[in-house]
């Protein structure tokens, strides 16, 4: 039988209805809780633990002083994200559903290069140790999962993104026809070797102001690149509208908080709800309300 299509996190990856699961579902998957609240705000700070580790490992004078300490601590937030994973897949009644999703995909990137790189020898294929390191990066992506505007940006990204394709497919035929007629104007005489070179100064130049690699020399090559220099400023003003209309209309559209009723279980709450919509029963307070 197919799980129902839902937007409803609860409904999608089936929340237990009672027993630990129930209580562990709580405590990982809702924030309105003491415990849950708790839970997410040692996580947060689990994470960016985590990745300053990461970081400090990565400079070399620490790394050759403190490389024991760095490494240990390396694993203890390993372990403890892959108790955290493994907590995660257990309490839903779908796991495979979130081991599938955007955030168990990260949670596993999280820790797997660390289990990975168990069984590379370093001594041969160093290289390939540092990329498994440097995924570790990831766990700052679980952050997303705790902040609401987030995942707002991710909505409004999401809802624009037609426009934001047709934006970006005419920008890439202006950048190709000027590209295509600064290799005619220029030529190879002045580094415009061909086609794609000159389309890749026509990118540098449209995005930035050019890397000084390839400089036009004649007056008509001049023309065109402070024609699109002016131009990439204007540029920058259509996504950023796009993006910002979107983001105003996800903020005037109400939102339902992860609130869960003590004495039914439904959830789907507004934030601002006193009492259960489906039973009547009181709700907790919210982390605003207590503010």
């Amino acid at each position: 039988m197919n799980t129902p299509l839902t937007t409803d996190p609860h409904q999608r990856l089936g929340k237990p209805a009672a027993g630990w699961r129930a209580q562990l579902y709580a405590i990982i998957f809702e924030s309105d809780t003491p415990k849950g609240r708790a839970f997410d705000l040692t996580l947060i700070g689990a994470i960016l633990l985590s990745v300053l580790v990461v970081v400090l490992a990565s400079v070399r004078p620490l790394a050759q002083q403190y490389g024991g300490w760095l490494e240990t601590g390396e694993w203890f937030f390993t372990v403890l994200f892959t108790i955290e994973y493994v907590a995660r897949l257990l309490c839903v009644q779908r796991p495979v559903v979130y081991a599938r999703s955007f955030f168990g995909v990260i949670d596993l990137l999280s820790i797997l290069p660390s289990y990975v790189s168990l069984f590379i020898p370093a001594a041969h294929v160093v290289l390939t140790v540092r990329i498994l390191r440097l995924l570790r990066i990831f766990r700052i992506l679980k952050l997303t999962l705790y902040i609401q505007e987030y995942s707002m940006l991710g909505d409004a990204l999401l809802a624009s993104r037609r426009k934001i394709f047709v934006f970006l497919s005419v920008v890439f035929l202006i950048v190709f026809l000027l590209g295509t007629v600064m290799y005619v104007v220029e030529g190879p005489e002045n580094g415009y070797t061909s086609i794609p070179v000159a389309v890749y100064w026509a990118i540098s130049t449209m995005t930035t102001v050019g890397f000084g690699d390839l400089v036009p020399k004649t007056d008509i090559g001049r023309t065109i690149a402070s024609f699109m220099m002016l131009l990439g400023w204007g540029i920058l003003a259509v996504p950023t509208g796009i993006i910002s209309s979107e983001i105003s209309y996800q903020r005037g559209r109400p939102t339902l908080k992860l609130r869960a009723c003590p004495s039914c279980g439904s959830d789907g709450h507004d934030d601002s709800a006193t009492y259960c919509k489906d039973c009547g029963a009181a709700l907790p307070a919210t982390a605003a309300a207590d503010r």
